[in-house]
């Protein structure tokens, strides 16, 4: 009978099918989105023609392109595109108890861990009266996108908002998804009151992300772009970087778990399958140094796939991109982690403390067999938006310094300036910028 996931032996195995994952390009449209690309555009476009003319339809059109996309593609027809005060209200009331009281725990939990990270400007005198420093100013104002396509993600929001909020911004403008109904999730628009937004605009897709980027006659222009969203979110976000800033750009989640023969086979299978519901292009890896962990981890898929929702799903993402990868030892683990670059790294072994110190490249360390990264998605404090597709070799997850700026301060005592003259004038010179030595040296006397 055939495995779900596969199951691949040794470090050269391993490195080469993360080297096959990341050489992976975006996948052709498929015959689907092909034809509905040439119903909604009359003629044949890739995802990249169809979201530059969408983002540039929207940048000359504004509100007129923005009720036309809507209709065509979400299937609604808006006069106004946002849900104010007293409909994100009933949504909130209408939201079971539980659900509230869910939000609002995440909510403090995920306030009270970024309101640790440091973000405060510094100035620094020195002996000769001079200063420098840093200013950090928030953003003025910012946009969020909260996906809403296969599922509705009030976490999203929390996890993007919330962090935005803490650094100061002085007005978040989120967007998402308008729905069948054109009301928007009740959910997401729960999560919104939970944090405090009067108004959300019912707006998905490259679309919402144009609006934002260049404003339109009802949504305000941006200073910067942030959250997850699918590949026309994605693909607009690209396109109008520079224009405006973006957080990053997130392809399909991923998790990697290291695990060693103390690992529980069922709670290992369990955080692989729970990866893999996302999306049938996401990415979940098992790299152990026990051949007998990684055979009962490949039954225990077998045994709890079936009774999951999401099924297909998941059996078609552990097949296509899944892998157990069995190692030599805890060091090859490490490296071949390091070279995935995970967005989710999970350290599911005896003592996992040690082995943080090896960790290089991960957008978020879960330390522990208790540490299920589900329980990161929705509820122990970090932002769950964390790069992707390797970019964790240079990047970081959202955080407050995402929403700040930072300016530097030149304030050179008159001293220091005739001391460091000399100097400044050599490179200046050195560079042919005569000018420059000039005005240093009107200064120096």
């Amino acid at each position: 009978m055939s495995q779900t996931m596969r199951i691949v032996e040794g470090v050269a195995a391993g490195r080469e099918h993360i080297a096959r994952l990341r050489a992976a390009t975006e996948p052709p449209p498929t015959p689907a989105l092909r034809a509905r690309l040439g119903e909604l555009f009359g003629r044949e476009l890739s995802p990249q023609e169809a979201v530059a003319q969408i983002v540039a339809d929207v940048h000359q059109r504004g509100d007129a392109a923005l009720r036309d996309y809507t209709r065509r593609i979400d299937g609604v027809s808006l006069d106004a595109f946002a849900a104010n005060a007293a409909a994100i209200e009933a949504a909130y009331q209408a939201t079971p108890a539980a659900l509230r009281e869910a939000l609002h725990l995440a909510a403090d939990r995920i306030r009270a861990f970024h309101e640790r990270e440091p973000r405060r400007s510094w100035l620094e005198w020195d002996e000769e009266g001079g200063a420098l420093g840093q200013l950090l100013r928030p953003l003025r104002r910012v946009g969020v996108y909260v996906p809403g396509g296969r599922a509705a993600y009030p976490s999203s929001l929390l996890m993007t908002v919330i962090p935005a909020q803490v650094a100061g911004v002085e007005e978040i403008v989120v967007t998402t998804p308008p729905g069948p109904e054109g009301k928007g999730s009740p959910a997401i628009l729960a999560a919104a009151r939970v944090v405090g937004l009067e108004q959300v605009f019912l707006l998905g897709g490259a679309q919402a992300v144009a609006a934002l980027a260049y404003g339109t006659e009802s949504v305000p222009r941006v200073d910067k772009v942030v959250g997850a969203g699918g590949l026309f979110v994605t693909l607009a976000k690209k396109l109008v970087y520079g224009d405006v800033g973006i957080d990053g750009l997130y392809g399909p989640t991923e998790t990697l778990l290291i695990a060693d023969e103390t690992a529980n086979p069922a709670l290992a299978a369990a955080d692989l399958l729970a990866q893999a519901e996302h999306d049938p292009l996401a990415t979940a890896l098992l790299i152990t140094t026990s051949p007998r962990l990684a055979q009962a981890v490949q039954a225990e898929v077998e045994r709890q796939l079936p009774a999951l929702e999401r099924a297909e799903t998941i059996a078609e993402a552990l097949g296509g991109q899944g892998a157990i990868i069995v190692v030599a030892n805890l060091d090859e683990a490490l490296d071949l982690a390091n070279e995935a670059a995970p967005e989710h790294l999970c350290l599911s072994v005896a003592d996992p403390w040690p082995l943080l110190g090896r960790v290089r490249n991960a957008g978020g360390v879960f330390v522990g067999q208790w540490a299920a990264e589900a329980l990161g998605d929705y509820i122990v404090g970090p932002s769950h938006a964390m790069p992707t597709g390797g970019t964790a070799r240079f990047a970081s997850p959202l955080h407050v310094r995402d929403f700040l700026k930072v300016t530097s301060l030149f304030a050179p005592a008159e001293t220091t300036v005739r001391r460091l003259a000399a100097a400044a004038q050599a490179l200046a010179c050195a560079e042919g910028l005569t000018a420059h030595a000039a005005a240093v040296q009107m200064r120096a006397g």
